[in-house]
């Protein structure tokens, strides 16, 4: 399972600190199914404009230049209701108020990896929970995927592939309908022959998307103007790079 997470953090040294421990919960026995794909800002105001849609887990400390981590949870909140908030902090008497922009949990620093596990476990308990399927149906049988692990879909001939990061399934339907069956669930019409997951796009320049793991796809011209509106309408602002 491909968790996404934003650290925003201005001490590099805390930063490696909750990266390590990112890594140490993934190669616990149990977890091995599980990958942290993280994305560090060093301030909020570089996080939040433009912010993207797509982080599962967001940890925030409160002290932070420009910003404070409050006010950045605040905004953040405005955007992004879904988004699993945790305040990684030494204030405590602030952490204490994450009610205020629905926070599932606070860590003191310094804080130990105990610590940490117990309440990343939550986070990532929650993730699972809200991971949404899909059937792919195949000649011989139906297999069951993650959205969150489907990076796109395509049409090849009479069939669908699905990609995702450790395998390429193929099945069979229409694009049409599974778009429909996906729609609000954060994939993206950008061709007559393509679905694409937003939480694996990378970029976005010209007629050109570039997914995570350098794959780049068309945009197709009639599609061109209606996909960069939604992406941009689910990225909560007008502006794509």
């Amino acid at each position: 399972m491909l968790v996404t997470v934003a650290v925003i953090e201005d001490d590099p040294s805390a930063a490696n600190h909750l990266k390590n421990c990112l890594n140490q919960f993934s190669e616990n026995p149990g977890n091995e199914d599980i990958e942290f794909k993280v994305t560090e800002f060093t301030e909020p105001t570089a996080f939040l404009d433009p912010y993207k849609a797509c982080y599962d887990i967001v940890f925030m400390d409160i002290e932070l230049p420009n910003m404070d981590g409050m006010e950045a949870a605040r905004r953040l909140r405005t955007i992004d209701k879904h988004t699993i908030l945790i305040f990684v902090t030494n204030m405590s008497q602030f952490a204490a108020k994450g009610y205020e922009v629905d926070a599932l949990d606070y860590i003191i620093k310094p804080f130990s990896y105990t610590d940490f596990e117990h309440k990343l476990s939550r986070a990532v308990n929650l993730c699972r929970k809200s991971s949404q399927t899909i059937a792919i149906t195949q000649r011989s049988d139906t297999r069951i995927i993650r959205l969150q692990d489907l990076s796109y879909i395509e049409v090849k001939g009479h069939t669908l592939v699905f990609h995702t990061e450790s395998a390429d399934l193929t099945g069979t339907g229409s694009l049409t309908d599974i778009a429909k069956k996906l729609d609000g669930q954060g994939f993206l019409r950008n061709g007559k022959s393509y679905l694409v997951n937003q939480r694996f796009i990378e970029q976005v320049h010209g007629s050109t998307i570039t997914m995570t793991g350098g794959t780049q796809l068309p945009i197709g011209r009639s599609y061109h103007k209606t996909f960069l509106t939604q992406l941009a309408q689910s990225l909560g602002n007008d502006h794509v790079l």
